[in-house]
């Protein structure tokens, strides 16, 4: 019982650095780049369609 208690453990050790890695690696700079070209957007005061 204590092998699969490791195992349970590694695995959801294992699921929690893939899920930061992916969110470190392309999420948050993904993110962070549609905020700064929302910012650099230049601001229409009257958007007409």
């Amino acid at each position: 019982m204590s092998t699969f208690g490791i195992l349970i453990f590694l695995f959801i050790g294992g699921m929690a650095f893939w899920l930061l890695t992916f969110l470190l690696g392309f999420a948050v700079p993904y993110w962070i780049t549609l905020g700064v070209m929302e910012k650099m957007r230049p601001k229409r005061i009257l958007d007409e369609e």
